[in-house]
């Protein structure tokens, strides 16, 4: 009887990206069989752990290897493992399907991306390498047979939005792929890829460190089969053995990106434990990096022997973008990821590699300043969560993090150079927090510190909003907001010469505060002078110890139940508005219109600071009417 084929559409995002694969133009075709090798040196390398795991699994593990076959008279190419393999189910969830978060995000990207490069690096962000084949083939077949099952499966497609699969009983253990070529064309960089020697060099340029053999016979009738790679693991090899291009298509290769990395680490322990770490810090960062189903971790080997990737447990969530592989000598093949968070050694080894990668981009701010501006442009956000919750390297991403500052609109600071600039006297390294700098910089809160020079770091990450209260300081020198709490940028000198004037302005004020604190009362925590402003006549600042509005905000969007936080009102003494509304409050108490005015001035400063009035269309209503009076 003939096995029933059945026809299956792609899922709607995979058909699309396979037209834009098919139809876009790519500087590089020859990038297909670096996938198609990395996906078979994968197969291997579960089949291999699987065996350690399952004594009963019914699998040939005598001959790993991966083996690359030519036709030119069918212009065809199969790139074939015994690995293991997979079921129905697998192919249509793995081929038939983008099972990544984000797609939709990514194909709207790749149609806007205007030139070839852009195109690939957004392609190996998603690690869609199988679909790359469709850049050199009209159609591709796939058999496979999982490891310990006895029928196997037939895929193929022309890549058209549909797919053809059905059952078969002879297929070998493991995973054949078959690229029915497009004609030769130079011109488009479609090369021949029935050439022994075209594939022979490809495999060398981008799959020579893979770890098992890759077989090819040369072209003539006599050739022999041979094996095409070294096989030789990278981070075993002296490091003055290793070129870079080796690092790089070894980076791409753990990655699946299609850029070269930033930074290259290596990593060598011996005595009580031995291991060996390669690392990379990427170039750029995925477009997951924010989003709670993504992957991460390093690829963890135990004496040459894959066990398992994205090895959460040797790397922390704010470092989740490094790539790489750990390879111990003296952890058991049959360690699992709930016994790698509580095992000793991984713990030594991860402190040991995130003080090196800290190390690392310590050192790149001060050898390459355009290398480290990159690394934190893309990685910044996420390296600063750090500063919640790894105490013990605190001071080290508090020494490798740079901000934006008033010192410079265009270069970040870092914290040294800001703590090297500080006037004399200066106690606290002085900060706020918004939305956006545009907002910062015209707040209120930075007339004084603009008046008097003093420099002020400005944080619009949101994760700012939360370690700079968790953070006491760097260098001896506390953080301060300028939104929160009293300002004093006097000197003690300034303040004995004002000492006299100060306590006059406060007496002189003391009847328009306590009324003002009373009318305002179901709104604010206090009306107080303001030294920190110079031209608004008010603002509104936290309490010390307060929530600033964005993280209350923040807290309330999560679900959160917050009781209302009051805050404190400001006003300048020096204002005509203040002045004025002092001088009316003390000649005529009984004027209900002055409250109104006291609101107004309250919306005014809450505007000010970008936040948002409880009654938009009252404070309207009495602006109107006071300006109605003004005509």
């Amino acid at each position: 009887m003939t096995a029933p084929i059945e026809t299956l559409e792609f899922q709607s995002e995979a058909r699309q990206l396979l037209q834009l694969m098919i139809h876009s133009i790519y500087s590089n075709k020859d990038t297909f069989l670096r996938e198609l090798v990395s996906n078979a040196s994968d197969a291997l390398d579960k089949l291999r752990l699987e065996s350690y795991r399952d004594k009963d699994l019914e699998a040939d593990t005598s001959d790993l290897h991966i083996t690359i076959e030519t036709d030119p008279g069918a212009r065809t190419l199969t790139v074939r493992d015994n690995g293991i393999g997979m079921t129905r189910d697998e192919v249509v969830a793995l081929i038939g399907t983008i099972a990544k978060s984000g797609t939709a995000d990514f194909l709207t990207k790749l149609k806007e991306a205007k030139d070839a490069a852009a195109s690939q690096d957004l392609i190996g962000q998603f690690g869609v390498g199988f679909y790359a084949s469709f850049m050199v083939a009209d159609k591709v077949t796939l058999v496979t047979r999982r490891a310990g099952t006895a029928e196997g499966v037939r895929w193929e497609s022309t890549g058209e939005g549909t797919y053809t699969i059905q059952p078969v009983e002879d297929a070998p253990q493991g995973t054949a792929v078959t690229l029915h070529l497009k004609p030769e064309d130079t011109e488009d960089h479609l090369y021949d890829y029935t050439s022994a020697a075209k594939i022979r060099e490809i495999v060398k340029r981008y799959s020579d460190f893979i770890t098992w053999p890759i077989r090819m016979k040369g072209d003539g009738e006599d050739a022999e089969v041979e094996t095409v790679n070294s096989m030789k693991a990278l981070w075993a090899r002296s490091s003055s053995e290793v070129s870079e291009d080796e690092y790089h298509e070894f980076y791409k290769h753990v990655s699946h990106d299609w850029q070269d990395p930033l930074e290259t680490i290596r990593l060598q322990a011996e005595g009580t434990f031995e291991y060996q770490a390669l690392l990379f810090l990427p170039s750029h960062a995925p477009m997951d990096l924010f989003l709670r189903e993504r992957k991460r971790g390093v690829q963890l080997y135990v004496k040459r022997v894959f066990i398992m990737d994205d090895c959460e447990s040797l790397v922390p969530e704010y470092l989740r973008f490094v790539k790489g592989v750990v390879d111990a000598q003296d952890l058991s093949l049959n360690v699992s990821r709930e016994i790698l968070q509580q095992d000793r050694q991984i713990q030594l080894i991860r402190r040991r590699l995130v003080k090196k990668v800290l190390s690392t981009v310590k050192t790149m701010m001060t050898a390459d300043a355009e290398k480290y501006a990159t690394f934190w442009r893309e990685f910044g956000r996420a390296v600063k969560e750090g500063l919640l919750d790894d105490f013990e390297n605190r001071e080290a991403i508090l020494e490798i993090s740079s901000f934006a500052s008033t010192h410079d609109a265009e270069k970040p600071t870092s914290l040294r150079e800001y703590v090297e600039r500080m006037k004399d006297g200066q106690q606290h390294i002085y900060y706020m927090t918004g939305e956006s700098r545009s907002a910062i910089e015209n707040s209120p809160h930075m007339e004084a510190f603009r008046a008097k020079g003093f420099e002020v770091l400005v944080l619009t990450d949101p994760i700012d909003e939360m370690w700079v209260d968790a953070v006491p300081g760097f260098d001896g020198k506390q953080f301060q907001s300028i939104a929160k709490g009293q300002v004093d940028l006097e000197s003690e000198e300034d303040k004995k010469a004002t000492e006299v004037a100060r306590e006059q302005q406060n007496k002189d004020f003391e009847g328009l505060l306590t009324w003002m604190g009373t009318a305002l009362g179901d709104t604010v925590k206090e009306v107080r002078l303001s030294s920190r402003l110079t031209t608004s006549p008010a603002c509104i600042v936290g309490d010390t110890h307060d929530l600033t509005p964005t993280l209350e905000k923040m807290y309330r969007a999560m679900g959160q139940e917050l009781p209302p936080i009051k805050r404190i009102l400001e006003l300048n003494p020096e204002h005509a508005l203040v002045t004025g509304l002092r001088e009316a409050h003390a000649s005529r108490p009984e004027d209900e219109g002055l409250a109104e005015t006291a609101e107004l001035l309250y919306g005014m400063a809450l505007l000010a600071e970008g936040g948002e009035l409880a009654d938009p269309s009252r404070f309207i209503k009495l602006l109107a009417g006071r300006l109605e009076k003004t005509l």
